[in-house]
């Protein structure tokens, strides 16, 4: 994306947050005052709100099912106001928020005969991963590699996230799928 998509995206998601904050309702952007294609495109989208380095919300979509700006609408809103891990964002912390966008690829199966060969074949920093087994499901972003490096680490915390035993990962049936995002906030504009 071009950094003049990535400003409008970041206005549309704080101006969508604002306008729930302040009255409640939800913003509807209109394809005549956007009418950049690129922003109309079928997209899965996660928008994270953080307060210094601490995060006040992540909600996402991994597998795209309305335009772009739209999930960046309602992925905003809830991030902000449905995350359940956290209460919903006050007009004090809303002047304090980061707002950053992960705009995700298509996930994609990967294939691995046991734990050493899915180390192995996954990419730290690079690939999101969704972790499936029967019921249980969860996913960590791209991003989270910097706060859990270790791949032991990694895929422990996100079987727990899933509801599943630390170790999970060595448990038959177990499915992974990757993706990759491209990722940008704020922060980066206020340079």
């Amino acid at each position: 994306m071009k950094d003049s998509q990535r400003k409008i995206l970041l206005d549309i998601s704080r101006r969508a947050i604002e306008l729930y904050l302040e009255i409640g309702k939800k913003l509807s952007p209109y394809h005549e005052d956007f009418d950049d294609v690129d922003l109309w495109e079928r997209r899965g989208t996660f928008v994270t709100l953080t307060i210094g380095r601490q995060l006040r919300g992540c909600i996402g979509s991994i597998i795209p099912t309305k335009p772009l700006i739209l999930d960046i609408v309602d992925n905003s809103i809830n991030a902000a106001f449905r995350d359940p891990r956290f209460y919903p964002l006050t007009k004090d912390e809303f002047k304090a928020i980061d707002i950053e966008i992960s705009i995700l690829t298509i996930p994609m199966r990967l294939e691995f005969s046991d734990v050493q060969d899915l180390y192995n074949k996954i990419r730290p920093g690079i690939d999101g991963v969704i972790l499936r087994r029967g019921i249980y499901q969860a996913t960590f972003l791209p991003q989270v590699w910097e706060d859990l490096p270790s791949k032991d680490e990694f895929f422990g915390n996100l079987c727990y996230k899933a509801g599943l035993p630390y170790n999970c990962i060595e448990l038959k049936g177990m499915e992974i799928n990757t993706y990759q995002v491209e990722a940008f906030s704020e922060k980066d504009f206020r340079k």
